[in-house]
């Protein structure tokens, strides 16, 4: 037996996605690759042509009267509950019976024979409506007297009102920061196979399947165990499909059980766009007082959500963004209050970051006003607002900054990125005038990993170890392409001293792992890292105990080694020893669980401690602006950031490539435009514009900070990736704003709002230049 040094696959080092390569020749199979059965039908939305109205009557007859069609689905099919609000607000119906509330919102379902069948056929509905007045903004909502969709949340700590009274300098004025469509590949799926008596089968693209499992259960009117929902992978998600598919997972299982035959419903992408929720927009009022050296002295925010017609995921949305107001700066006084404002709009949702960047931009635009009010770099004023050492530690929610290294990693990107020297070098060149301007910044970001209703922060595994030495896993998280199946197959393959061609994980099933959370909050690794390992830790122990036993050795001379087992001084091939424990009746198979310590929350005092711990970054880009047309390109982003001690490096580092182009995008040409009468504009791919290849900084580089370790103890000290590299983005955001201040000379800031198309930098540009020459 030839003796190995190392397995293939241990945890910390680069390995390929698993699926790596059917995903770039089309061999990945996603829900509506599944085989049809025979009978299949197709389902399709009928939706509302007016934003806010009463239904006065329905008439259904022509769409049922279309070539194809076997019949409708209203309100009144619904056998269970007529709901699915994913917090139990039952503010969120499948369809509604009495009003409409955005324009798009679905009111029955077409089944046919064919896609084209339904697809025609809803377009013949016959609908009399009143027309009520209707609001679309959350300012144009409070003017409204429209109520909160959720409870507010406030934070506050020391006395903000008299300390912003003794403030020696004070800025107040408000930011505009706008919405993005997830724009995920695969658009939303469902399909669904009925069983016997109450059973059916989901097939979906969704980041939480237990919910979907419930939530068509409600609808159905049976227990959560006749409901099996499974998922092989999406094809993106960034939070579009952590509640967002519960309408179609219940349209596709009311029609399967009502017809009983499969039946699968996926929307077009304009669909898609129009009937599911997005990343909330925000009006966000600041005051901030600060002293002659720049240091933040009181901050009061008020933060405004356009949140649509329910409360969806409302409520912790806007208290993360709440949570991420001081992003890596200490407030000594502070008052921030939440605005989760009802509007006239589809119902937004969970986003990557999950109202954490609308938290972190309003920062940044704080620490950009206080710059240019003192004529000082913007870097300067960062550096001097950290978060420190006792005394300046605080958040404002009362958690204590604990793992601080953000300036260390800041000053160690300001050094290998140059930014000192290229500054210089761009503040020279603006001097000289011309068309075309140049920016630089240099911004960091703090962001706090758990969910924050913390009984979502647990986690389950199933483990089987097979007597000719494989090993099959599941586990409660989703493959979204961030590559979650091959990280946890790695600490698997680690825990057994194995190569990790052993481990199959299969796709997440409610029939395996039950009461699942979602893989979101940037916590996928770290709940069902933790849970695999638990199962193997638990198999592992049974194994030694065995060893022990048969060959009358003590534990500790039981040894795990690269695909063998060690008993003192015999050693023997994995699979050899997983059949001698088999044929000795040695239980392999083992459920594992896992729930973060320490964290908790007391929402009504705004006072916990709500993240386990804190992941950092920093980015610095420069861009090129043209002050003629607005138009601008990235020239170059550097980044520096922090994942611990990195699970996988390669998919570490795709993940922060792909969460700053993604962030970057919403801050620059992702633009969600409603016209007057409540019509979503921006609704496929030719309105809505997301970055390019071509968008992508010219020069690219990105790093991890190999030095750092979680201080706690997380899967192999690692820390999470999804979320945090997503607010780099905003580095690019500010580059852009110094490029417009260069024409007054940097008096004034620009105060862009986001997303700054070309055609705000272009007004901004312009104001500027009429301000300079008044």
């Amino acid at each position: 037996m030839k003796d190995q040094t190392e397995i293939r696959g241990a945890v910390h080092s680069t390995l390929a996605h698993d699926s790596a390569v059917k995903h770039v020749t089309g061999r990945a199979e996603y829900t509506d690759d599944i085989p049809e059965p025979a009978g299949t039908l197709h389902a399709y939305l009928g939706c509302a042509t007016q934003t806010h109205a009463r239904i006065r009557a329905m008439d259904l007859s022509e769409v049922l009267a279309a070539p194809g069609v076997v019949g409708v689905l209203t309100a009144d099919d619904i056998p269970g509950q007529n709901d699915i609000s994913p917090t139990g607000r039952h503010d969120e119906p499948v369809f509604p019976t009495e009003t409409v509330e955005f324009h798009g919102q679905p009111l029955f379902a077409v089944v046919a024979e064919t896609r084209d069948a339904a697809r025609r056929a809803a377009e013949r509905a016959r609908i009399d409506y009143e027309v009520l007045p209707h609001a679309l903004d959350p300012i144009a909502a409070q003017e409204a007297g429209y109520p909160h969709v959720t409870d507010p949340l406030t934070l506050s700590r020391g006395d903000a009102d008299q300390a912003l009274g003794l403030a020696e300098h004070r800025i107040t004025r408000r930011m505009v920061i706008g919405g993005q469509d997830h724009m995920y590949l695969e658009g939303q799926i469902a399909f669904a196979l009925p069983g016997e008596d109450d059973d059916v089968i989901l097939h979906c693209s969704t980041q939480h399947p237990s919910e979907a499992q419930h939530m068509v259960a409600h609808v159905l009117g049976v227990p959560s165990n006749a409901v099996s929902v499974n998922v092989r992978r999406m094809g993106g998600g960034f939070g579009g499909k952590e509640s967002q598919m519960n309408l179609f997972c219940a349209v596709a299982a009311l029609a399967a059980k009502k017809w009983n035959r499969p039946v699968k419903i996926r929307p077009d992408r304009d669909q898609d766009m129009t009937a599911t929720g997005k990343r909330h927009d925000f009006v966000v009022d600041y005051d901030v007082g600060f002293d002659a050296a720049g240091r933040i002295e009181a901050v009061k925010g008020s933060f405004a959500a356009r949140c649509g017609f329910s409360s969806d995921l409302s409520g912790p949305v806007t208290d993360r963004a709440l949570f991420h107001a001081d992003n890596a700066y200490f407030y000594p006084h502070v008052r921030l209050e939440s605005h989760p404002m009802k509007t006239n709009t589809v119902s937004n949702t969970a986003f990557r970051g999950f109202g954490g960047p609308q938290g972190v931009i309003v920062a940044e635009r704080m620490i950009e006003e206080i710059a240019y009010a003192l004529g000082r770099d913007t870097l300067e004023i960062r550096k001097a607002n950290f978060y420190g050492a006792e005394g300046r530690d605080l958040t404002p929610y009362h958690q204590r900054v604990e793992d601080n290294i953000i300036l260390r990693l800041v000053e160690e990107l300001e050094e290998s990125a140059e930014y000192q020297s290229r500054r210089r070098a761009i503040l020279e060149q603006n001097a000289t005038g011309g068309i075309l301007r140049r920016g630089i910044a240099l911004t960091p970001v703090k962001f706090g990993i758990s969910f924050t209703a913390t009984w979502y922060n647990q986690a389950g595994a199933l483990l089987h170890v097979y007597n000719d030495g494989s090993i099959h896993l599941n586990h409660g998280g989703t493959e979204m392409g961030q590559g979650l199946n091959t990280k946890v197959a790695q600490v698997v393959a680690e825990a057994f001293q194995v190569d990790i061609d052993r481990i199959k994980i299969t796709r997440t099933t409610t029939e395996k792992v039950p009461n699942t959370s979602a893989t979101a909050a940037s916590s996928g690794s770290d709940l069902n890292g933790m849970a695999a390992l638990d199962a193997a830790e638990q198999i592992k122990a049974r194994l030694v105990a065995f060893a022990s036993e048969r060959w009358q050795a003590e534990a500790a001379e039981v040894r795990f080694l690269p695909n063998r087992v060690q008993i003192r001084d015999e050693v023997i091939a994995f699979d050899a020893f997983i059949r001698l424990a088999y044929l000795a009746r040695v239980h392999l198979s083992v459920a594992g669980f896992y729930k973060t310590p320490k964290i908790h929350w007391d929402r009504a005092a705004g006072k916990g401690r709500p993240f386990y711990y804190f992941a950092y970054g920093a980015a610095c880009s420069e861009v090129e602006i043209d002050t003629l047309t607005g138009e601008y390109r990235v020239l170059r982003t550097d980044i520096l950031h922090d994942v611990g001690r990195s699970l996988n490096p390669a998919l570490d580092r795709g993940q922060v490539e792909g969460a700053f182009v993604q962030g970057m995008g919403w801050l620059t040409t992702e633009e969600l435009w409603w016209d007057t009468a409540g019509r979503l504009r921006t609704h496929a791919p030719s309105t809505y514009k997301i970055p390019l290849a071509s968008d992508r900084p010219r020069i690219f580089n990105v790093r991890l900070a190999e030095w750092s370790e979680n201080k706690e103890r997380t899967i192999k000290r690692s820390k999470a990736v999804g979320e945090p590299p997503f607010m780099l983005g905003i580095s690019v955001f500010e580059a852009l704003s110094m490029a417009v201040a260069s024409v007054a000379d940097y008096r004034e800031c620009p105060r862009l709002d986001a997303p700054a198309t070309p055609e705000r930098v272009l007004m901004a540009v312009e104001r500027l230049k009429r301000g300079a020459r008044s």
